[in-house]
């Protein structure tokens, strides 16, 4: 039975989640939460002050002990009843996902499925912490190492992915014991608001899971950060937030994760499957409108393909259907508000102001909501904004390139590092590319590659730490040694 949007908004709380209890806050604050394809209100939720910060970070510090000492097996299992439960909600995650962020409904139920594996892969990490022991190297004792919680964290998500970033620091950093406050992006709150309902209902313990909803970020986060019983900080969002909160975590040494800017390089060379490529291209731009960090911003194609490839890839551009992410075929939904069509917008006029050639789209659409036309120029001059800036949106640049030197050259002039696609049908190229890119991750012949069993997560200015796979829960543990002496 699909579920209507007025009953299942009447399901999300309103409240802030602190100790285990959904409370008003004490702001006298609230927060309207829109749907980007009407411009309507569609909910109004508690805005968490600083007094409501202390409480959570109380609440975060009282369960840590008690949670650190819960059985492995346990948590994992908890884990595990919050997937079953997400898997018979999967409709209603999406839908609510769609409603206040906009993407695609067949595209929101992608995210449940990419969001739903960190609860699973996490839920069997937790029971596989490992440690070793052995023979000192003078032999007159033994070495163990092993493994601790961290301790208290603070989790910062951001709004473009409302599920899969919650649950990607949530599930690790529940299983390796660690208790969390959760600050959802205020444009997208209510996706958390309801995923931290049914973590209440799997029966997770008082205080282990706090959320804070708030449109005074920097003002509620100052005092978490700064509270030394906070151990670890872990955020994703833009990079000049992340060197503000890196900034912040250092007056009490915090352990920090950061998942940050990126700006993609798509390489399509000339030995490429064309039409591979142009599908690899569809997912690795236009997925989520083009709102990812992922998302491919400059295609740099080899000079004797970039016509004809750009041929393919706007015919399907030029197909894409715009609307209202629950209407059926919608390929482009609305961008998350006006100041991200303005930016878009911004960029492509730069560019066309530079040299670049409008092929198609290239303007804001008319009417309800925060739309902008799918859109592909070519010929993009070297200094556009475009090329140096995250897009956030549905537009492809087209550079060419002469040579495999050229196009790593191309490719690496960024101050950002967080993925690159290459396609190429010639082997050893591509594990030339695999060492010449400056890049934390590489899609070789595919246009996606983020996966709960992987490590996520970028070099230079895209951030430090990662994001799933083992790697993921290792950032939630500390290292502990013990020298055993024989006498």
């Amino acid at each position: 039975m699909t579920i209507s949007e007025v009953e299942l908004l009447a399901k999300v709380p309103t409240q802030l989640f602190i100790g285990g209890e959904w409370v008003d806050s004490t702001s006298g604050r609230a927060i309207d939460v829109h749907d980007p394809a009407t411009g309507a209100v569609i909910m109004t939720i508690a805005d968490a002050s600083i007094s409501d910060a202390s409480r959570a970070m109380d609440a975060a510090a009282d369960a840590q002990a008690s949670w650190a000492a819960t059985a492995p097996r346990v948590r994992g299992e908890l884990l595990r009843r919050a997937f079953d439960l997400l898997q018979e909600r999967a409709d209603e995650f999406a839908l609510l996902m769609t409603l206040e962020m906009g993407k695609p409904l067949a595209e929101a139920r992608g995210e449940v499925t990419y969001g739903g594996e960190f609860l699973r892969w996490f839920s069997e990490e937790a029971v596989r912490i490992s440690g070793r022991y052995g023979s000192n190297p003078e032999g007159t004792g033994r070495m163990i190492v092993t493994h601790k919680p961290v301790g208290p964290s603070y989790l910062i998500t951001p709004w473009n992915f409302p599920l899969a970033m919650a649950t990607r620091k949530i599930a690790p950093a529940l299983a390796a014991g660690c208790t969390v406050i959760v600050k959802p992006a205020e444009l997208t709150p209510l996706t958390t608001l309801y995923f931290v309902k049914l973590l209440e209902e799997v029966g997770l313990p008082k205080g282990v899971v706090n959320v804070l909803t708030t449109s005074t970020s920097k003002e509620v986060s100052a005092p978490i950060i700064a509270d030394p019983r906070l151990r670890k900080l872990s955020f994703t969002g833009s990079t000049a937030v992340g060197v503000s909160l890196l900034k912040q975590a250092a007056d009490n040494v915090l352990r920090t994760s950061m998942e940050l800017g990126g700006n993609a390089p798509f390489l399509v060379f000339d030995d490429a499957d064309l039409d591979k490529a142009v599908e690899g291209a569809m997912i690795a731009k236009f997925r989520n409108i083009g709102q990812a960090c992922t998302a491919a911003n400059r295609f740099i194609v080899h000079e004797s393909v970039a016509d004809a490839f750009a041929s393919k890839l706007t015919e399907r551009v030029k197909a894409m259907k715009i609307g209202r992410g629950t209407e059926e075929g919608v390929g482009i939904g609305p961008l998350i508000n006006d100041g991200a069509v303005d930016k878009a917008d911004e960029l492509v006029q730069d560019a066309i102001a530079r040299g670049a050639t409008l092929v198609t789209g290239g303007s804001r659409v008319d009417g309800d909501g925060s739309f902008y036309q799918p859109t592909v120029l070519t010929e993009v001059v070297a200094g556009s904004d475009i090329l140096r800036e995250e897009i956030f949106g549905p537009v492809v640049t087209i550079v060419p390139f002469t040579d495999e030197a050229d196009a790593v050259a191309k490719a690496n002039d960024t101050q950002y590092g967080l993925v690159s696609y290459a396609f190429t049908q010639d082997l050893a190229r591509g594990l030339r590319l695999v060492d010449s890119l400056d890049t934390g991750m590489l899609g070789l012949n595919v246009g996606v590659v983020s996966n709960a069993a992987a490590p996520f997560g970028g070099v230079k200015q895209s951030g430090i730490g990662r994001e799933g796979g083992s790697e993921g829960i290792a950032e939630y543990l500390d290292t502990k040694y013990v020298l055993v002496p024989f006498a």
